[in-house]
């Protein structure tokens, strides 16, 4: 590590001012700072913080997402196996690798392209290179169907990059999540790569790994029926394990939660937003349950799809969530009112997640100004009485 220290230090000079690469500035400084923590202090947006914070909380989180991804790896193999029957003669190993190298693809293209698309708009206008796409660049990958073709995620990742946030001005100025964006984007260009029952299970060999499954072999999600109100065959604890169909990273309970408790614990997420979504998703869940409007009960809509995933990984984003400390409630109280709400009444679209999550990073502004200008009256108030 001091030989490639010593190195990026010695062409430094080649790219400052009179230097012969001095416009690839941004694209050495790119490099420096996402392998080095720099001295200088960064200021991205509507956040002012120094690059230790950022560079922390960036690996962090991709620290935290690993149980979820790792878990979904194994899962993807898992769900070949089982539907060829051949699961009891495989190895751990196996199924893991054929979920690593059916996983793995989706993960280099989002961050070829994602990444890619940084450093040239960096370097068209000179701007320092952000280092915000890593943890979007990881998260794509994982709230897709592991049938998603790569070239779809490549249409989408560009989508999302450039238009949910360069265009707003980088890292710290985007409105919407960057990942749901490109989520929305896949479901709404190409809703059969998206959703239906084909979707869910990898079908072919790789490396001599996995099961080539016959054509028009379908497997559908617990969420699948819900809409219709028909209830899954699987049993709460495959949901909580993870053992199920659904999104690369979004199945495991478990392995959320892990990345959850590193994420309160080094303090990067708030636990009132978090807290908030799954309060809101509860309450609205036992409502429809008792009003005969959902076929399970009111818990395993915590359980299903992406709600654990989004509430924990998404919902927290604080670029887009809200801000002030009493906004954080009524944010995430909505967001889990409005995922249950989408789940139950619209049949066509069973997981409400993405839209209630994009739905609140428009009014999250709204919130906070309205909590601002609340405690500004009630301190005008004080005032008066004193």
């Amino acid at each position: 590590m001091s030989f490639l220290r010593n190195y990026l230090d010695k062409i430094k000079p080649h790219f400052e001012k009179d230097g012969k690469w001095h416009a690839f500035r941004s694209v050495y400084d790119g490099m420096d700072t996402f392998l080095y923590v720099p001295h200088a202090t960064s200021h991205s947006g509507v956040h002012i913080h120094d690059a230790i914070d950022s560079k922390r909380i960036m690996s962090m989180v991709v620290i935290a997402l690993l149980p979820a991804l790792l878990f979904g790896m194994y899962n993807v193999g898992y769900q070949n196996y089982l539907a060829a029957g051949t699961l009891q003669d495989a190895s751990f190993c196996e199924v893991f690798a054929y979920g690593l190298l059916q996983v793995l693809p989706k993960i280099i293209v989002s961050y070829i392209v994602g990444l890619g698309i940084e450093f040239a708009w960096a370097q068209w206008k000179g701007e320092e290179i952000q280092e915000g796409y890593l943890v979007s660049g990881i998260i794509i990958p994982m709230i897709v169907p592991v049938g998603c073709p790569l070239w779809t995620i490549a249409l989408a990742v560009a989508f999302a990059v450039i238009f949910g946030k360069e265009i707003f001005g980088g890292t710290g100025m985007n409105i919407f999540n960057v990942a749901l964006l490109a989520r929305a984007f896949l479901f709404f260009s190409y809703p059969t790569k998206m959703s239906g029952d084909s979707v869910w299970v990898a079908n072919d060999t790789i490396f001599g790994l996995g099961n080539q499954l016959p054509d028009g072999f379908t497997m559908a999600t617990p969420l699948a029926g819900v809409g219709q109100g028909i209830a899954p065959a699987t049993s709460v604890c495959d949901m909580v394990t993870g053992l199920i169909p659904g999104s690369i990273g979004e199945t495991s309970v478990i392995a959320i939660a892990i990345g959850a408790v590193i994420l309160l614990w080094t303090g990067i997420a708030s636990w009132k937003t978090m807290l908030s979504v799954f309060v809101g998703g509860a309450l609205t869940a036992l409502l429809f349950e008792s009003l005969g409007k959902t076929p399970v009960d009111w818990y395993a809509h915590l359980l299903m799809g992406g709600f654990a995933f989004g509430a924990v990984f998404m919902a927290t984003d604080p670029v887009t969530s809200a801000r002030t400390e009493s906004g954080k409630y009524a944010y995430g109280f909505l967001i889990g009112v409005v995922a249950i709400v989408v789940r139950v009444m619209n049949p066509g679209y069973p997981e409400g997640m993405m839209l209630a999550i994009l739905l609140m990073n428009m009014f999250a502004p709204l919130i906070d100004y309205c909590v601002v200008q609340r405690n500004i009256s009630m301190r005008s108030k004080r005032g008066m009485n004193q």
